[in-house]
């Protein structure tokens, strides 16, 4: 089981909210409107981690391992969305996510093959903690800039374990999960062509819904995510291509091949999917 060791390893790096925040460091010339707006909506995207959750747990029953893996992924993205909502209590209060806007994220995810939504989370780790790493550059407030580097720590963390539950899966499943995670990082990998982020948050996971069946879709903001990226923290070509670049350099060492661009991943994913057929 990779649970107890995951569990031990998170344990010894997990950070504290009164304690490791430097809350008495806050600059309030150095937070705009326009900033704190994007941190509450950064609050409730991370509060999509029940849903997601409740996903996992329902799509994995046979797989106790994972599952009990799920209460310390749980933990720390509620956490993460915490940690955001007290900046603003304590310093844009009038900006505190209502339960109502924490509550409309929180809806039925359609049954899904539970390898390739293992692979599409694995990525959007590594995606958000791009994004973070870039949203602590565009802020000025010292404090802010702390949590989302800490946070985006946190989901660099969380994609190492999904890669290790990734691996797992090729020993026990062989080609079907190569296929299913050759699949979904073609798609992740491809965010250049598409008009939209490429994240599990802003991907329809409900039929009965349509359209309004995407996490950012539920929003009080929806177009909010599309803005925060382009228009605020820029996350342009230059960051887009670091985060297929981890996906691709990740891919390669879990398949013992090499990567080099989204092309030739896609080849392998052709060359793999007849046989799993």
């Amino acid at each position: 089981m990779l649970y107890p060791e995951l569990f031990k390893q998170l344990e010894a790096v997990r950070w504290d909210m009164d304690k490791d925040i430097p809350w008495k460091d806050f600059d309030p010339s150095a937070l705009s409107d326009e900033q704190a707006q994007t941190i509450k909506m950064n609050a409730i995207t991370e509060w999509a981690a029940l849903p997601a959750t409740e996903m996992f747990l329902r799509d994995n029953r046979d797989d106790s391992d994972f599952s009990a893996f799920m209460s310390i992924w749980f933990f720390e993205e509620q956490k993460h969305s915490l940690v955001l909502i007290e900046y603003l209590r304590r310093f844009r209060p009038d900006l505190v996510p209502t339960e109502a806007e924490l509550h409309a994220v929180r809806f039925d995810f359609d049954p899904a093959p539970a390898l390739e939504t293992l692979m599409l989370h694995f990525c959007g780790e590594i995606r958000l903690n791009h994004w973070y790493r870039r949203a602590a550059q565009w802020h000025n407030e010292p404090v802010i800039k702390h949590i989302y580097t800490t946070l985006s720590q946190d989901e660099a963390r969380h994609s190492g374990a999904y890669l290790r539950y990734m691996r797992r899966a090729i020993e026990r499943f062989g080609d079907d999960a190569r296929a299913a995670f050759a699949k979904v990082g073609v798609l992740m990998a491809s965010a250049r062509r598409t008009a939209q982020a490429l994240h599990p948050t802003n991907l329809h996971v409900n039929k009965t819904l349509f359209p309004n069946d995407t996490v950012q879709s539920r929003m009080p903001e929806p177009g909010w995510l599309e803005h925060w990226l382009d228009g605020q923290i820029q996350f342009d070509v230059t960051w887009e291509t670091k985060v297929v670049e981890r996906i691709l350099h990740n891919l390669g060492l879990l398949f013992g091949q090499r990567f080099d661009t989204v092309q030739a991943l896609n080849r392998y994913r052709k060359q793999i999917t007849p046989a799993t057929a």
